[in-house]
């Protein structure tokens, strides 16, 4: 079985993961409410999805 002849060095190693951070998922207003929702997903906050009432939201008391 193959084993490294050399360590890796820290340098190396951290340019090799320069790429792996985490990315924030996009968000997009809703036409209704003007609250940050999900693109392309009903609104939590109003439940309207393209300018149309989907779900029915129940208010918290």
């Amino acid at each position: 079985m193959a084993n490294p002849k050399r360590k890796i060095s820290r340098t190396r190693r951290d340019k090799r993961r320069a790429h792996h951070a985490l990315t924030a998922a996009g968000s997009s207003l809703c036409t209704e409410c003007f609250e940050a929702k999900l693109p392309h997903r009903v609104c939590p906050h109003c439940g309207y999805y393209k300018g149309r009432a989907v779900i029915e939201v129940q208010e918290l008391d």
